[in-house]
């Protein structure tokens, strides 16, 4: 059976990609088969980058590309906010579903990582999971308030025979899981959508998240009824960790994570809410408040450590006022996750 790691990317997120595909190599295997699925066409450096690596390949089938853009498309065009709140302009050159092509690629089962992330262990258990589950998450999405919430509770509530707790132990994240190749053929896929817009099932995804690949796939995962596993909800409190840069607290042993709470390991740590370019920056030698800054330019520069910045040049007052509002709305997450991780 084929196993392999799925990544989204393109030169935007250059940095980010070179020291997730670094962090993979050291943490996880050093010869794993890893897939890029490109976001757009801007490829340069990216095609660079996996030249380099002989385990690294581009995915380049155009019509699973354009199966789930024009998927994607359709869909939210269908949803009641579409041309209300924002204007279709705003939203349809979006490429985030473009991740959803690893179900249609060469390996039979896969993980996939956002390129905002580092690896910091081995898959072994995911491989595992995946014997029994078709989906494997590792996040605290299903905790989001109601409002905020992936899928409209109430709404499927009162269309289903689901009740909440049964809906929100299959509300998940989007930028790390596990599956397999094949779910979501286009006969599926065409029934899905026919369900979405012709059944007006496009109200059970919350219109909080419109035009947000994360809240599309667990419509797709939560309608299919196929199982899921998500190691949060495990009743092993070693499984249970925290993910988020800007809000866990984590602590470095030989420059690999763990959770703070029991020192136990994590399989990622995700840099939501930071902005590539602020990755860019740090990587020319600009400073930036970016938590855990110092394990990503190690594996950003884990093959050519002499070109790591000796040192960090000082922001200016503009970007220190920025970087003080987002700081903001992280403080309140660090209280909400931590509670769980016990």
């Amino acid at each position: 059976m084929l196993k392999g790691i799925y990544t989204l990317a393109n030169d935007v997120v250059y940095d980010q990609l070179v020291a997730l595909l670094n962090s993979i190599e050291a943490n996880v295997s050093s010869d794993i088969p890893i897939c890029v699925i490109p976001y757009d066409d801007r490829l340069e450096k990216v095609q660079q980058e996996i030249n380099s690596r002989s385990n690294v390949i581009l995915f380049d089938d155009s019509q699973s590309i354009q199966r789930w853009e024009d998927f994607a498309y359709e869909v939210w065009s269908a949803h009641p906010i579409a041309n209300k709140k924002v204007s279709r302009s705003q939203w349809y050159k979006g490429h985030l579903q473009r991740k959803f092509v690893a179900f249609d690629g060469e390996f039979e089962q896969f993980v996939f990582y956002e390129a905002d992330q580092l690896a910091m262990k081995p898959v072994n258990d995911m491989w595992e999971k995946l014997q029994k589950y078709d989906f494997v998450f590792d996040d605290w999405e299903h905790k989001k308030p109601t409002p905020v919430a992936a899928l409209n509770i109430p709404l499927i509530e009162s269309s289903t025979s689901y009740k909440e707790d049964d809906i929100r132990k299959k509300i998940h994240d989007a930028s790390f899981w596990g599956s397999k190749r094949g779910l979501f053929n286009p006969e599926e896929l065409m029934n899905l959508k026919a369900k979405l817009i012709n059944e007006n099932e496009i109200e059970w995804i919350n219109g909080y998240g419109f035009w947000d690949d994360v809240f599309l796939l667990n419509y797709l995962t939560f309608r299919c009824d196929r199982p899921i596993y998500n190691f949060t909800l495990s009743e092993n409190g070693q499984d249970r960790t925290g993910n988020c840069a800007d809000a866990d607290p984590f602590v470095n042993v030989d420059n690999v994570l763990y959770n703070q709470q029991g020192l136990k390991p994590i399989h990622r740590i995700h840099y939501m809410n930071y902005s590539s370019k602020d990755f860019a920056r740090l990587c020319q030698g600009y400073d930036a408040e970016i938590r855990y800054k110092d394990e990503f330019l190690y594996y950003r520069f884990w093959k050519n450590s002499e070109q790591r910045p000796k040192e960090l040049r000082a922001q200016g007052w503009l970007e220190k006022i920025s970087k003080k509002v987002k700081n903001i709305t992280s403080k309140t997450k660090v209280s909400f996750y931590r509670k769980y991780q016990k």
